[in-house]
């Protein structure tokens, strides 16, 4: 059966590739495996990921959340961010019959791959209006270091 982004031209060049792109990794990628940009919608927390010359930057999207029932931790280059996220149906003596649910609520449980420059030994979290902000400092090692050529006529 054939997807109907490859049946038809939309004109959009480039969002046809990035369709045929997501349903490839989709085909492909074993279950539970797949890589973090091929993570579908609505995962919980959604986190914004980018890099600075002195850090790695992860920003985890988690409103409702009590920080301190969160875990974060680092091991053999991924870094973990779980907890649960309480539900958001009052409690009622009537029984509630939900037809839509699109807050998601229970355990939760994302995992991120670190780049090999990040040092597991220099983490901080930090977590205000809702945004989980975990800092990851690079090695000395790699980061960029200014080197003096020296004259020796």
């Amino acid at each position: 059966m054939l997807y109907p982004s490859l049946q038809r031209f939309s004109g959009d060049l480039y969002a046809d590739f990035d369709e045929l792109q997501h349903q490839m990794e989709r085909l492909f990628s074993p279950r539970g495996l797949s890589p973090i940009r091929a993570v579908q919608r609505g995962a919980f927390p959604a986190v914004n990921i980018g890099v600075t010359p002195e850090s790695v930057e992860i920003y985890a999207f988690a409103p409702g959340i009590d920080p301190k029932s969160l875990d974060v931790s680092v091991d053999k280059g991924l870094l973990t961010i779980a907890g649960q996220r309480k539900g958001s149906t009052p409690d009622r003596k009537e029984k509630l019959n939900v037809y839509s649910r699109e807050r998601p609520e229970g355990e939760f449980r994302r995992v991120v791959s670190l780049p090999d420059d990040a040092d597991p030994e220099r983490v901080n979290a930090t977590y205000r209006n809702g945004i989980v902000q975990i800092s990851i400092q690079k090695r000395e090692a790699s980061r960029p270091r200014r080197i003096e050529v020296k004259d020796t006529r």
